[in-house]
């Protein structure tokens, strides 16, 4: 790649931070799905890059959240950054600019942030659906929960208070679904995650 190349994948990247760095966090990482996804699509290194680094740029801590009935599993997220890493080398291979790029990006690491999103991978049938119970959220903060799945599948959100209204859902045809809600007041609230797929799979439950 030349010196414009490299410097367009700066600007990329540059503008990803600069357009969602005041966005919550969770909605970064679904943004991030987003920009891979259009890599993979279009077999363009520089959109898995800028995916791999703003993904790498948000710290997820392992969480024990199990639906009912369910158990948590241990294990990393199916998409990280790692991952997305992996399927730009083969697009790269080389190109000595774009393989510093990605070697930078693998030893990147966070700074200045003590604590990230929490997340539990769980395993969910075809047709399926789990429900959290009994979430509670506080009172007067951005409330987010995102789940992410493999590529096929189909993950509907839906999110409901204590008196059982729908305070927030995510139906569209995608194996990714987001929900951000503000609670005027600290309250429980469950959690249902729908898997519209025939094909059972795993998935990345996420809350902030």
């Amino acid at each position: 790649m030349n010196r414009f190349g490299v410097l367009f994948l700066g600007a990329l990247i540059g503008l990803s931070f600069a357009a969602h760095a005041e966005q919550p966090m969770l909605k970064r990482i679904q943004t991030s799905y987003a920009l891979f996804e259009l890599g993979v699509a279009e077999q363009d290194p520089l959109y898995i890059l800028a995916a791999a680094q703003l993904r790498k740029s948000i710290p997820l801590s392992e969480g024990t959240i199990a639906p009912e009935g369910g158990k948590a599993e241990a294990a990393e997220p199916a998409l990280d950054a790692d991952v997305m890493l992996a399927a730009a080398a083969p697009l790269i291979q080389g190109d000595p600019a774009l393989e510093g790029v990605a070697d930078d990006i693998k030893a990147y690491r966070t700074k200045g942030v003590k604590s990230g999103p929490v997340y539990s991978i769980v395993q969910i049938k075809g047709k399926g659906r789990d429900t959290y119970p009994d979430l509670t959220f506080t009172g007067g903060k951005y409330a987010e929960i995102y789940v992410e799945g493999a590529s096929g599948m189909d993950l509907n959100l839906l999110i409901h208070d204590a008196k059982k209204r729908l305070v927030c859902s995510d139906t569209d045809i995608s194996a990714v679904a987001y929900c951000g809600w503000h609670p005027k007041q600290s309250d429980r609230y469950s959690i249902t995650v729908v898997n519209e797929a025939a094909r059972s799979g795993r998935y990345s439950m996420m809350s902030n």
